[in-house]
């Protein structure tokens, strides 16, 4: 028995939900510590009842585990109450299988999907009793590595993470583990270094950022040999079979569900959305892998919901096939099965059929907009009619409610646009009631747009906290009455992932500040504490503004612009100039835009079946749609 496990049989039952902190879920694996030549710790800095509920982390738990001679741990955000036992005890920071400190594993692996859990990581290596900086951890300490959607621009959190892993992490996982595997107790630099040849890996220290005089950013440009100026992210040409081994949670999660991924990357283009430009290009999965992995995850963990996720479930090529056939196996089983992600113009009458033979509650869509020219603006066309028409064949097969996602603070979005949401999620509610009465409901979320790098929104400013307030003040008072219920975000939490996504390496200072100032758990609402975040920005010297309501040049260098997601920045600057002409891009399925995926994987695409990747031939450039010739903002 390890010191740490001596601890935890004294003071656990002090503590909230005490099992989130004993590991041995069934499914979950533990090795014995000298059996093996490599150890990492997979964290997710977050609640267990949350870090459970995410597919990343377990996909790279299992793929890690899969080799005889590594072994891959768990860890979360520890809770408040957990935290204060932790620190009063002198209890670091551990793995919940092994029981030993994280200061004791070889390579930390910390998911990073949402900016919001900036300041828990700094907690977490705090809490492990590890420098904050990775500038002051030397090999003694476990490399550091970083992966997720929000490593896309790993700017902000460069002071305090050796390496981030830039893309998908199935195969750059396993080249990380694998040098630092041969390179064990190798000085940091070389171990470092050679992380910086892995196709993938962004090494910040490696790195300088030259700024101008007005505080934009001048460049990013390698301070080493041989470390190449742009990183490229990495994809998997094929996806690999899906990760059925789930742990099964000792306590609720938010998702009590086995996640299935049938598809990745998303021929869309909503302008505002970052995963549909850094996930190109899409990848489905065959239906007959699909089934036979949700056969075998309910047989494994006896999950009786199943999620079929990808960016746009209904643009699943084959998706009545897939529906037909999972109702089919599961016939008779109780199983639910979840479409999450259906988009209005896709779903058919067929699927809707298809889907009355699993247990489900309602339908979910997320027009984004009410209003033609917002649609047109963000580059999600679907008329009233259709969505009208959608949720009366909805409402007429037995499901009782409907939820909408909508965003406030488009570009040049004015109250009239926000008077549509309302309008329009009440046109909804009358088409139920017409079948339902008032057993019909309406559930509205309603979230205030965020400029995202790498998208073709990044040049525009975030709407101000006075617009902000007003739109919402207007959904609150028109979204009223039996059968509505409204959920928004404050404006504080909007103005914190503005600053944090968007942000450049000065930001670091920020985030260690915020944190020392007492900021953890921003994600969590009552949690924020915006005061702390605002005194950060002043004792650093710097402008929250300056980050979140600056109009952006069409020629400025963004803090992520050394990282390449394949989306080429002149597509990104067509695009945007598109926009504020109301123009609009077909589906990619249906015609090629040319934004730069398969030129810059020619040879991987080469490399691959045919069917694997969901892109038409490239349009001729004489042929192509082109923009009208509109210069915005003064460039510089």
């Amino acid at each position: 028995m390890t010191e740490i496990q001596q601890v935890l049989d004294r003071v656990l039952l002090s503590v909230q939900k005490p099992g989130r902190y004993v590991g041995g879920e069934y499914n979950s694996v533990s090795k014995e510590w000298d059996s093996v030549s490599f150890r990492a710790v997979m964290a997710f800095p977050d609640i267990y009842d949350i870090g459970m509920s995410n597919l990343g982390w377990m996909i790279l738990y299992g793929l890690i585990n899969d080799q005889p001679d590594m072994f891959a741990d768990r860890v979360f955000s520890p809770w408040s109450d957990m935290e204060d036992v932790m620190r009063r005890e002198g209890l670091p920071l551990y793995g919940l299988e092994s029981k030993r400190p994280l200061r004791d594993f070889d390579l930390i692996g910390i998911s990073l999907p949402y900016e919001q859990l900036y300041t828990n990581v700094l907690n977490m290596l705090d809490l492990a009793g590890m420098p904050v900086r990775a500038a002051d951890r030397d090999e003694t300490y476990p490399v550091v590595i970083a992966g997720g959607h929000a490593c896309f621009n790993p700017e902000p959190m460069a002071d305090f993470i050796d390496a981030f892993a830039i893309g998908e992490g199935e195969e750059v996982m396993m080249d990380i583990c694998r040098t630092l595997r041969d390179l064990r107790g190798q000085p940091r630099d070389v171990q470092l270094r050679a992380l910086a040849e892995i196709d993938g890996v962004y090494v910040p220290r490696f790195y300088d950022v030259a700024y101008y005089a007005d505080g934009t950013v001048a460049g990013v440009s390698p301070n080493t040999p041989g470390v190449p100026g742009t990183v490229r992210k990495r994809i998997v040409p094929v996806l690999p079979k899906p990760f059925t081994q789930f742990l099964v949670p000792h306590v609720d999660t938010i998702h009590n569900r086995a996640p299935i991924e049938i598809m990745r990357g998303c021929t869309r283009g909503c302008r505002f959305c970052h995963a549909g430009m850094v996930t190109r290009p899409v990848r489905e999965r065959p239906v007959e892998e699909v089934v036979a992995a949700a056969e075998e995850i309910v047989r494994n963990t006896g999950f009786e919901e199943l999620g079929l996720l990808s960016l746009s479930s209904s643009d699943y090529t084959p998706v009545k096939e897939l529906v037909n056939a999972i109702s089919k196996t599961f016939d008779g089983q109780n199983i639910s099965v979840g479409l999450p992600s259906l988009r209005i113009e896709s779903v058919s009458v067929d699927l809707m059929d298809a889907l009355q033979n699993t247990r489900r509650s309602g339908f979910t869509f997320a027009p984004e907009a009410a209003t033609e020219s917002m649609r047109n603006r963000i580059n999600k066309t679907v008329s009233d009619d259709q969505l009208l028409a959608t949720a009366r064949e909805v409402y007429s097969r037995g499901w009782v409610t409907i939820k909408l996602y909508f965003m406030i603070g488009h570009p040049s979005e004015t109250l009239d646009d926000v008077q549509a949401i309302v309008d329009l999620a009440r046109a909804v509610l009358a088409e139920g009631r017409k079948i339902h009465g008032k057993k019909a409901t309406v559930n509205v979320g309603v979230s205030t747009f965020v400029p995202k790098p790498h998208t073709p929104f990044q040049w525009v400013p975030l709407d101000t906290l006075d617009q902000i307030t007003a739109k919402q003040r207007l959904l609150k008072r028109g979204l009223r009455g039996h059968g509505l219920n409204l959920r928004w975000n404050r404006p504080e939490e909007t103005l914190l992932e503005a600053f944090l996504s968007r942000g450049d390496r000065r930001l670091g200072a920020v985030i260690e500040r915020a944190w020392r100032l007492g900021t953890k758990f921003d994600a969590w609402q009552e949690h924020h504490d915006h005061d702390a975040w605002r005194q950060a920005f002043e004792a650093e010297g710097l402008e929250m503004d300056f980050y979140t309501h600056r109009p952006r040049s069409v020629d400025e260098v963004f803090p992520w612009d050394h990282l390449d997601i394949a989306v080429k920045k002149s597509f990104l600057k067509e695009d945007y100039l598109m926009s504020l002409e109301g123009e609009t891009r077909d589906d990619c399925r249906n015609q090629c835009f040319a934004c730069g995926i398969l030129p810059k994987f020619r040879e991987t695409r080469m490399e691959t079946p045919a069917e694997a990747w969901k892109c038409p031939p490239v349009v001729p450039r004489a042929l192509r749609k082109r923009p009208a010739e509109v210069i915005p903002l003064t460039p510089r």
